[in-house]
């Protein structure tokens, strides 16, 4: 088998450095299939008006203890990590496509932002929303499913007041395309991700490329910003821990205002483990606030002056209590995780933008799964009967793995990717290109670069043609 025809469903994503950053244009022009007399037809649960969803999975996760990554991983060393098959008890019972969605998880503060007056108070509305977007992968050990090529994802949560669509365009590079936007008609949220992972010996670096961009239609504003880098490690031995770090700049393009937020790394004494760090200044470059916290946690802004003072004050405590301390760390078979302090420490008139929802108590045996991300999966029977055909809530093997059904979701997947290397190659003896349905190349204009807009119709609900990838 050649390198074009295989199929690789891996704890990796690239074999190209090709760069694709995301944009969607507002689309208002699809039809709102959930209006208020389908509300409850008697299938869905409801609860005042709005409905309830799932809380839990319907069935554990299984135990990882007994899989040896290196036994894997040793067979593969000096080849891309792209190439390596991984066991599907490393995934967890998501595709990468619902994993973005969780970016809307907090959408709360989208509309917070929309309603905000001050530019100022915008910013930190938005960088708070920045953070609270991938909140959610904390202690997030679990691999989601590649998505097929033309696998989809929709999502409308009238409780939150937004509606997601999503579409996997490419598949080498593996790349989604994703377009939420507000049922009030507020915000557009929009982006194309494609993981860049790197192996390292004892852990896997994802960088996220890609751009995101949020508009806000009533100040006629867009902001744009890419995620930090996410490190997890002990791949090979140890307990699995998960860090984010690297410079996020969130830019509007309206105003030149800029909040930029360094996402610290762990340091050799895991003090800043989680930390997030950094300011909003004016396109002149003048600092006006500072915004700070942990992305597992919360986030405050302050004045700079304010916060510059209580960090001197800081920084002499740690000069004591480390005066001592020798950096000596041995190179240990595992990089232990360094003890976490769950609290900040909050500078006297601090704002706070954003705080935490804690887990369900269950969510350790369920993949480390908030409240949201339970519900992604759902398939009710009214759902059923309107999805498109592609919707990754029909992936077999994804629904036998979020069964307890191990065996069966790893013959599914194996059959799911022979379907598309079948498919591919079809293609190439008709000369066929693939035609993405709900997204097409064009141009950000709040940026200018190339990436996939959504081109609209989606939720007119005519899904004919669509190709059989399940």
């Amino acid at each position: 088998m050649s390198n074009e025809d295989e199929f690789f469903d891996a704890v990796t994503g690239l074999d190209s450095d090709e760069s694709y950053e995301g944009v969607s244009e507002a689309s208002f022009k699809d039809a709102l299939v959930f209006d208020g007399s389908q509300k409850n037809n008697g299938s869905v649960p409801q609860e005042n008006g709005i409905k309830k969803y799932r809380t839990s999975l319907p069935a554990p996760m299984f135990s990882r203890n007994n899989v040896s990554v290196w036994s894997i991983l040793k067979k593969c060393i000096g080849l891309e990590l792209s190439k390596i098959t991984m066991p599907i008890v490393f995934n967890e019972p998501l595709s990468f496509l619902q994993r973005i969605t969780e970016y809307m998880e907090h959408t709360y503060l989208i509309h917070r932002a929309c309603s905000l007056s001050d530019p100022l108070e915008r910013m930190q509305a938005v960088a708070a929303f920045a953070v609270s977007a991938v909140a959610s992968q904390w202690d997030r050990t679990g691999k989601p499913f590649n998505p097929l090529l033309g696998e989809t994802y929709e999502l409308i949560r009238e409780d939150q007041g937004f509606r997601l669509v999503s579409e996997q365009v490419s598949h080498h590079p593996p790349v989604s395309a994703f377009h939420a936007e507000s049922l009030g008609g507020d915000f557009v949220f929009h982006g194309s991700i494609y993981p860049k992972l790197k192996f390292w010996g004892k852990s896997v670096e994802a960088e996220p490329k890609g751009t995101i961009t949020l508009q806000l239609l009533k100040y006629n504003e867009a902001y744009t910003w890419s995620n930090p880098n996410c490190c997890v490690h002990n791949i090979i031995l140890g307990k699995l821990w998960i860090e984010q770090y690297g410079t996020v700049e969130i830019v509007n393009h309206s105003t030149g205002d800029k909040c930029v937020l360094n996402f610290k790394p762990c340091g050799i004494f895991g003090k800043e483990l989680h930390r997030v760090e950094g300011y909003i200044q004016d396109k002149s470059k003048k600092k006006l606030c500072v915004v700070y916290g942990k992305w597992t946690e919360c986030i405050w802004s302050v004045d700079v002056q304010a916060y510059e003072a209580h960090k001197k004050a800081e920084k002499k405590g740690d000069n004591k209590k480390h005066k001592n301390e020798e950096s000596e760390r041995a190179d240990d078979d595992a990089d232990d995780m360094p003890e976490v302090q769950e609290t900040v420490s909050v500078v006297p008139g601090s704002t706070l933008l954003w705080r935490i929802d804690s887990r369900p108590p269950h969510s350790a045996t369920m993949y480390n799964f908030t409240n949201f991300t339970m519900s992604l999966n759902e398939l009710d029977p009214r759902m059923e009967a309107i999805l498109a055909p592609t919707d990754c809530r029909f992936r077999p093997d994804i629904r036998a793995m979020e069964n307890g059904n191990m065996d069966k979701a790893s013959e599914e997947k194996e059959r799911l990717e022979e379907k598309q290397r079948a498919a591919r190659k079809e293609r190439n003896r008709n000369d066929e290109e693939w035609c993405t349905r709900w997204f097409q190349m064009g141009t950000n204009p709040s940026t200018g670069s190339q990436d996939w807009i959504y081109s609209g119709g989606y939720f007119n609900r005519n899904y004919q043609d669509l190709p059989d990838i399940y």
